[in-house]
């Protein structure tokens, strides 16, 4: 396996000392080091992978030295708008190394959502052009590789490609960081939620493990999962289905969205704020962190999300929730208020270690949930 402080030092060596992405399972060892040791001047989380390719590219405008973006492949998706219409050599032609989590290599069990994206994400970097190699677990082989595509990345002016398996990186052990100041965990405020709302409700939960938290629960009470749109990939675009839904049917439609994923495409909080949906509840569990991916911070405790959904137009926009009292008294009384609603609750970063995944295929609850309309 490769340590993760000396793989960032083949970096470092080589001039590449900027670092920006967004956080990966396959990468958390990885980020968890840049994390630690890199001061806010040289890392950036950024709120989406497109932001970090713009950030590495704004740094290298200014300094000459290109920047590293880490990402999971998923989030390929939104970086390419601005690696083709921006880095690439046709046209602006900006250096920099991204370094991708592949998730859902051939061969390789995972989850659903990242089939596809794994079985195309070789041919994707060939069709986009770029040079790539396969991070190797060997520390002189994987330090060659750093100076094969430094040097390529260098030569041609453009971006180039690591691909990350799983499993390469050892373990790195990162401070935990401040204690928690939030008493409830964010399956508590979920099983608030369910208890409170309405059969006739749906609800379309963001990824990660908000959605798995949601199975587990109707699993306990045995309580069905039709009435559940479980966005298992897609991350950021749980509002924007939630608003579909909303426009399609005349019953109440619930997002239960996370810190992590509403920063990373609020421009869809602005949308929401200006089509006034009356029947829509937008619930933000926020533990300030990415919680599904290694628990690297996000934004989510630096600004308030109140003050955003209520400039944006949210018709109703409760105080921020703490403690479980607050919750109670807050979801029995959405039902009194009409147009669109906000509630940000904050809670302390965790889950338990055994929790599951959903037993159904992404189109068995597709079928369940419009079933259920």
């Amino acid at each position: 396996m490769l340590a993760p402080d000396v793989f960032a030092s083949f970096l470092i060596r080589r001039g590449l000392s900027f670092f920006t992405g967004v956080p990966d399972s396959l990468l958390k060892e990885f980020c968890a080091y840049v994390s630690e040791t890199q001061g806010t001047d040289k890392h950036v989380i950024t709120a989406n992978e497109g932001g970090a390719v713009a950030l590495a590219a704004g740094h290298y405008l200014a300094t000459r030295n290109p920047g590293v973006v880490y990402l999971q492949n998923s989030g390929l998706g939104n970086a390419l708008n601005p690696l083709v219409s921006l880095a690439d050599g046709d046209v602006y032609g900006i250096p920099m190394l991204l370094i991708v989590g592949w998730r859902g290599e051939p061969g390789v069990k995972d989850e659903p959502q990242h089939v596809k994206q794994g079985r195309i994400q070789e041919a994707l970097v060939r069709t986009l052009g770029y040079r790539y190699e396969i991070l190797s677990s060997d520390v002189a082989e994987a330090e060659m590789q750093i100076e094969r595509l430094v040097k390529c990345m260098r030569e041609q002016s453009e971006p180039v490609f690591l691909l990350v398996r799983k499993g390469v990186f050892s373990s790195w052990h990162a401070d935990d960081g401040p204690t928690e100041r939030y008493p409830m965990s964010r399956e508590e405020v979920l099983e608030e939620i369910l208890l409170h709302l309405e059969d006739s409700d749906r609800i379309v939960s963001t990824t990660g493990k908000t959605s798995r938290e949601i199975y587990e629960l109707r699993e306990k009470t045995d309580n069905g999962h039709h009435r559940d749109f479980l966005t298992v990939g897609s991350m950021g675009h749980a509002g924007m289905i939630a608003l579909g839904v909303a426009i399609g049917q005349s019953r109440r439609v619930v997002c239960i969205d996370g810190d992590g994923a509403a920063l990373m495409h609020m421009g869809s909080m602005a949308i929401l704020g200006a089509r006034q949906p009356a029947n829509y509840i937008h619930i933000v569990i926020n533990n300030g962190a990415h919680e599904s991916v290694g628990g690297q911070p996000t934004v989510g405790f630096d600004i308030s999300f109140t003050s955003v959904a209520r400039d944006l137009g949210y018709a109703v926009v409760h105080p921020v929730v703490e403690t479980r009292d607050d919750l109670k008294s807050i979801l029995s009384r959405v039902a009194d208020h009409q147009g669109l609603q906000f509630v940000e609750i904050r809670v302390r970063k965790g889950a338990r270690s055994d929790l599951g995944r959903p037993m159904t295929t992404p189109v068995a609850n597709r079928d369940a949930f419009m079933g259920a309309l």
